[in-house]
This record gives structure tokens, C-alpha cells and sequence, in this order.
């Protein structure tokens, strides 16, 4: 798993510097997108693009990543990371969450804290009854918002602490992890009034909507060893 952690810091920083996209979805993309549905460049999953080149959404990916970012409400990034033969032995002896819990921990989490000093999870938990069980985690990154530079809102008196929520689960050997930001607290931050548990039930369901409109096309998965 050496790969993993430059890959994740990418992960952690990919959205910060998202360009604007003409044609649609026309730029280079290492995946593609038909019609409505983005393809992983590894043809392990599909979606539906959450996001419309007419409010500003782009559309930015790497052999590992994607990132969806509109300017106004949405910022969802997916990350699949194949399991080599350590990855599986610890999930096997650990159990699902434990070896969930323990990814995060371990390899997601330090690279949000490179990126955005102080930041920390807030709270996580495990959904055992979706698939074969998830962990989510819900993480707090002091500069961390993809949408408040665009407001010029970020200053150092006035520092703005993003909330993102994270779902990680397993699945045909291959890792996922789901994050997305909770853009309202930034966003609407003068009139912003959600408790801590809202928030989370917020960002829990909207995680729960990405991944049940994933597809995981079988010939794919069963092309990976």
C-alpha cells in the first residue's frame, strides 16, 4: 500500500484548485463521462453526475479520484483503492469495522490534517446493516471549504471550519471512500443555525444517496485480482 498515501493526499487537496470546464464535460478526463453517468477510469463504478455545467459544476479525476464541485452546494469526492494482499489479511483478522475504522485512521485522516492543519473527526460510527457494513466519519478541517474563498469569507480573523462527511466501505477487493462537504455551513454562515446531530444526519443521507447511485459493474470487479 505504498501508493496509498500520495493518492490520498490528492484525494484530501483534489477540488482546491478546480478549474472552469467549457463544452459541457469536455476536459481531459483519465475516466469519461456518458451521457449523464461519469465512468471510473478503472470501469469499476459509474454514477450519475451530480452537478450541471450550467451552475458552475466541474468535473476533475485522476486513475484514483474524482471530484464533483458545483458554486454553489455540492462538493463530493470518490476515491477506490484496490486491496493488495496486506490490505486483505487486515480486514480479514479485523473484521469490517474494525479494518474500516482503521483505514481512516491511518491513511485518510493524516493526509486531511497535512492539508488542513488542525483538523480532526468530530465523530464516526459503523452502519453495519448497508453492504457488507460501513464507517462514517465526520471530520472538521479548519480552511478546509471549497466554497468560502469564492465568497470571500476566509480571513484570518474570520477562519471558516469545514464539515465533511466520510464513508468508507469495501467491496470486490477494492476500497471506497466517499467524502462530501457540507456546504451550508459556509455558505449560509450568518443565518446558519443546524445542531451537531443535524448536521450529521445531513451529511449522513447524502453520502447514503451517492452510494445508492453507484453502479459496480460485475466484469469489472471481476477482472481486478
Amino acid at each position: 500500500m505504498r501508493m496509498i498515501r500520495p493518492v490520498l493526499l490528492l484525494f484530501a487537496l483534489t477540488g482546491a484548485s478546480l478549474l472552469a470546464q467549457t463544452d459541457d464535460f469536455a476536459p481531459v478526463l483519465a475516466g469519461r463521462v456518458e451521457g449523464r453517468m461519469y465512468v471510473s477510469p478503472t470501469g469499476l463504478f459509474r454514477i450519475p453526475v451530480p452537478v450541471l455545467p450550467e451552475l458552475g459544476g466541474t468535473i476533475k479525476d485522476t486513475e484514483n479520484v474524482v471530484t464533483f464541485q458545483d458554486n454553489f452546494s455540492v462538493h463530493v469526492s470518490i476515491g477506490v483503492f484496490q486491496q493488495d494482499a496486506t490490505q486483505r489479511w487486515e480486514l480479514s483478522t479485523r473484521g469490517p469495522q474494525d479494518y474500516l475504522g482503521y483505514f481512516f485512521t491511518t491513511y485518510v485522516m493524516p493526509d486531511f490534517r497535512n492539508a488542513f492543519p488542525g483538523g480532526g473527526v468530530e465523530s464516526a460510527g459503523f452502519l453495519p446493516k448497508i453492504l457488507d457494513g460501513v464507517f462514517i466519519a465526520y471530520t472538521l478541517l479548519p480552511g478546509g471549504s471549497m466554497f468560502g474563498a469564492k465568497r470571500a469569507l476566509v480571513t484570518d480573523d474570520n477562519p471558516i471550519v469545514a464539515k465533511r462527511g466520510n464513508l468508507i466501505f469495501v467491496r470486490n477487493n477494492v476500497i471506497y471512500v466517499i467524502s462530501t462537504e457540507l456546504a451550508e455551513r459556509v455558505t449560509e454562515r450568518s443565518t446558519y443555525k443546524k445542531t451537531t446531530q443535524e448536521e450529521n444526519v445531513i451529511l449522513r443521507d447524502r453520502l447514503l444517496e451517492i452510494l445508492q447511485k453507484m453502479e459496480f459493474p460485475r466484469a469489472a470487479a471481476a477482472a481486478k485480482p
